[in-house]
């Protein structure tokens, strides 16, 4: 039988193996370069396996920029079984792969045109931007049509966070936003920030706060989720780079602490971590009405 949509999202969207399978979400990989190697996140190595080359060799361990080729691919895979496709992106502000995304639907389009498809920007990253593909796909499955699915996974833009404690400012001058000489000095005077972004942020990883210690950046993490949600249901992500016992840890602490209608751990993905460095620990989270 064939689905009324399909769903097809980035590699960055930081989801599970089992929620992809579960709702046939066609992932795009985006590609990792280190030293003179490609990788295609997800497909040729895990999250896991990235931190330990970005360990051997961080100034090696580079994103290599999206490629229509991969989205076009994640799209034939998708029409296969759907008569449309909502594709979902990173933000556009941050990254290449929504244009990779459009160009590949271009193709597409050519190819096979009686196949509708939508490239959606999220307008945010990591597992919130997850939180919008996981929406999409859910409301696919309920058979929802591709003006319902779209309206669905745009009403969950306005509605999920994400916060990031990162455990060493030292690499995040590859985010062209700060000077290496500034993460330099920060990472000596022990600065470790936390960024975030939300549906006010236009896109944009914003500065949520700095401090001088993973304790305190879970602290002021869990303080910011509190001030938004309360005791109100709410659906959370924690997100680890390479730091699994962390956010086991976090996980426990997250739902003692919080009325939790969904709760599951991620890896970060490893082109983020390249900026962000291992150790970081992050929170992806949104109310119900």
């Amino acid at each position: 039988m064939t689905d009324k949509v399909a769903i097809v999202a980035d590699s960055i969207a930081c989801l599970s193996r089992e929620l992809v399978a579960q709702y046939k979400i066609a992932i795009a990989p985006l590609p990792i370069r280190f030293r003179d190697k490609l990788y295609q996140d997800w497909v040729d190595i895990t999250p896991s396996e990235a931190y330990k080359l970005f360990l051997k060799d961080p100034d090696s361990f580079q994103a290599a920029g999206a490629s229509p080729g991969s989205f076009l691919e994640a799209y034939h895979e998708a029409g296969k079984r759907a008569k449309s496709i909502l594709c979902i992106t990173l933000s556009a502000k941050i990254s290449g792969a929504n244009e990779a995304a459009q160009r590949a639907k271009e193709h597409f389009k050519a190819e096979l045109p009686h196949i509708s498809i939508e490239v959606l920007d999220s307008e945010t990253v990591t597992a919130a931007e997850g939180f919008v593909v996981l929406a999409a796909a859910r409301a696919a499955e309920a058979g929802k049509g591709l003006a319902e699915v779209v309206k669905v996974a745009k009403e969950m833009k306005e509605k999920v966070t994400w916060l990031a404690y990162l455990d060493t400012i030292r690499h995040v001058y590859r985010t062209g936003r700060v000077p290496k000489i500034a993460a330099q000095v920060g990472s000596l005077l022990n600065i470790k920030p936390i960024l975030g972004m939300s549906s006010k942020s236009s896109g944009l990883i914003g500065f949520m706060g700095a401090v001088r210690s993973k304790e305190g950046g879970i602290e002021r993490m869990l303080k910011i989720m509190r001030n938004r949600v309360g005791q109100r249901p709410v659906h959370v992500v924690v997100m680890h780079a390479y730091a699994p016992d962390d956010a086991e840890k976090l996980k426990e602490r997250v739902a003692s602490e919080f009325n939790c209608a969904e709760l599951w751990i991620s890896e970060f993905s490893p082109l983020m971590g390249y900026a962000t460095g291992t150790g970081t620990l992050g929170l992806a989270f949104y109310e119900e009405d």
